[in-house]
């Protein structure tokens, strides 16, 4: 790199970051260091009362809802492209919280969202729109002095994702993946047991976000539909990986001192489905008909982490076929799974069962739930039961205004959401080579190793 490169990066501002100035040669490795500080235990000082905007006003809504039910905060801003959505999101506010007042709104346009960032200056920005506008206006928002919390994935390319890093740890903002499947009951209590060392040393995990999806082709020209079917066209890989990974991440401790992500390989089966469905559904001119779908129906990845520890990963939004995250993680003394939830322990578990080949599932499990059952899930279940994903939207949301209140650090650092996102290009490159291993770039500068595993939080 010439002096002139290097002394352009030293001095440029920070809107040259989002302009993606230190992305490059950032893909795989690393050739630029930090000019900021690390964010992975990341800590900022309390905020007494927190007022956030909101961008994207469909998934939004839901967050919205959770953000304004909680003491102490204030929504200040809401912008969405379609008036109707800002309109009646508004309505539901004064619906939610009767003491909000002034809240400014902005539509229309596709960078009102800068606008509302300069005139609103919030303490937070929660958004939830299309996964291409994700990495821009998460950046935007550190570097107008927010903190960014974004809808999965946390960005689309392996350049965002150094660009989101270096922008956290240069102004300094949190910029959270709001990954709430971490926060599901059985998610959270098989943290908890395998904090406890209940199924011993972590061997492998399987992870999958299993989900028929082609009704949403029907959502033409407006809505999620829209834009998420275009993604089965340029990309050949796992496009949508963090469900199911998150948790599985946690229980392992990934990118969390005990082990980290290391690298990939991956296959998808052949494009099918979507071509099926457009010629059964649409005419023979619509403009899904004259689509080549290329991503594969169906894509198995591998991932192999420092350690040598193995994750499965799986990813399907077009098969017919129940829906399933996988949710297993593989112990020396046990296996815990999901869909259906079921454990199974060396050794039995109390009178249910005598050994490791049967196991405890259905009613019960109501005996490890009282033994196991996450303190967080125990303390907030009753007050977000009703949140939406059967309470995990509310958890995470009181855990996200929690931290904020008491200057804790998140229980999602950039890091993780760079790292579990990652997984989308590195299986299309490996896609594209035959099962070529990729090697996972290390967003955190090889300080993981001093990054504190999350804590069962009480």
């Amino acid at each position: 790199m010439s002096y002139n490169r290097r002394n352009f990066i030293k001095t440029s501002s920070l809107g040259a970051i989002a302009a993606s100035s230190l992305s490059i040669n950032c893909q795989n490795n690393l050739s630029i260091p930090s000019e900021g500080v690390y964010m992975g235990d990341f800590a900022d000082k309390p905020i007494k009362k927190i007022r956030a905007a909101f961008i994207g006003l469909n998934r939004g809504g839901s967050h919205l809802r959770n953000f304004a039910t909680i003491e102490n905060t204030e929504v200040v801003a809401l912008s969405d492209l379609y008036e109707e959505n800002v309109k009646r999101e508004l309505e539901r506010l004064y619906q939610y919280n009767s003491n909000t007042n002034n809240v400014k709104t902005y539509w229309g346009d596709k960078n009102k969202w800068k606008v509302m960032l300069k005139e609103v200056r919030p303490d937070v920005v929660f958004i939830s729109t299309n996964w291409n506008n994700h990495a821009p206006m998460a950046i935007q928002s550190m570097i107008d002095g927010a903190h960014a919390f974004v809808e999965v994935p946390m960005a689309v390319t392996l350049e965002e994702m150094w660009d989101i890093v270096n922008t956290s740890e240069k102004t300094q903002k949190h910029c959270m993946m709001m990954e709430n499947v971490n926060y599901g009951r059985a998610e959270l209590m098989y943290l908890n047991m395998c904090r406890q060392n209940v199924i011993g040393e972590l061997l492998h995990g399987e992870a999958a976000y299993i989900h028929e999806l082609r009704w949403q082709m029907m959502q033409e020209d407006k809505g999620t539909g829209s834009w998420r079917t275009l993604h089965y066209r340029g990309e050949n890989g796992n496009v949508y990986p963090t469900h199911g990974l998150g948790p599985i991440a946690q229980y392992m401790n990934l990118c969390r001192k005990d082990d980290n992500f290391k690298s990939l390989v991956s296959y998808s089966s052949p494009a099918l489905g979507r071509k099926l469905y457009a010629e059964k559904n649409f005419p023979k001119d619509h403009k899904w008909n004259n689509m080549e779908f290329k991503n594969g129906d169906l894509n198995t990845s591998i991932i192999k982490t420092e350690m040598g520890r193995t994750v499965l990963v799986q990813w399907d939004e077009t098969s017919p076929r129940p829906y399933t995250r996988l949710n297993l993680i593989q112990g020396t003394k046990g296996t815990l799974a999901g869909y259906p939830t079921r454990v199974a322990l060396e050794g039995g578990f109390e009178d249910l069962s005598i050994d490791h080949h049967s196991w405890i599932q259905g009613d019960d499990l109501e005996k490890l739930y009282e033994k196991y059952d996450h303190p967080l899930y125990k303390r907030l279940n009753s007050k977000t039961k009703k949140s939406g994903h059967g309470g995990m939207d509310g958890i995470m949301m009181y855990r996200i205004v929690e931290c904020l209140h008491k200057g804790l650090p998140l229980d999602q650092n950039v890091y993780e959401g760079c790292f579990w996102s990652s997984v989308t290009p590195l299986s299309g490159k490996s896609v594209r080579e035959d099962g070529k291993p990729q090697t996972f770039p290390d967003f955190t500068r090889g300080k993981w190793k001093k990054t504190n595993p999350l804590d069962i939080v009480l």
